[in-house]
């Protein structure tokens, strides 16, 4: 019997691209209240963590990038969007539209200072097995 094993064993970490890293450090840091668990040495970038997922902020063109936000959102798990959503408004986060139900989650969609896309985000009912 052979024992199968991914190439890919998870994801250490996601970049999101800045102009300014000491706003987005405080966004991150201070807005959000996630820990800053890394300094990237002298270089405008450190690490935040989400409890599964480290989100690197980085100043993109101290690495010779062209800045460009992202587009794909990263959806941040909360245990209740409404009250965090209010907590965020009350912090001066400016949300997208309602808060939108899909049936099996709660989304609240809105950005960062850069306009990278940020999603709140609750599953309240187990997804459907595929086939």
């Amino acid at each position: 019997m052979t024992t199968q094993t991914s190439l890919v064993t998870g994801v250490d970490f996601i970049t999101i691209p800045t102009r300014d890293f000491d706003k987005a450090s405080e966004f991150y840091g201070g807005v959000l209240e996630l820990e800053r668990s890394v300094r990237w040495g002298t270089m405008p970038a450190a690490e935040f963590e989400t409890g599964n997922l480290t989100i690197a902020v980085m100043e993109a063109d101290a690495f010779g990038l062209e800045f460009a936000p992202n587009t794909g959102a990263i959806a941040l798990r909360v245990d209740d969007v409404e009250a965090a959503r209010a907590e965020l408004e009350s912090r001066g986060v400016s949300f997208k539209g309602d808060i939108v139900d899909s049936g099996v989650c709660h989304q609240a969609y809105f950005q960062d200072p850069d306009g990278n896309p940020l999603i709140l985000h609750h599953r309240y009912a187990p997804r459907e097995p595929r086939p």
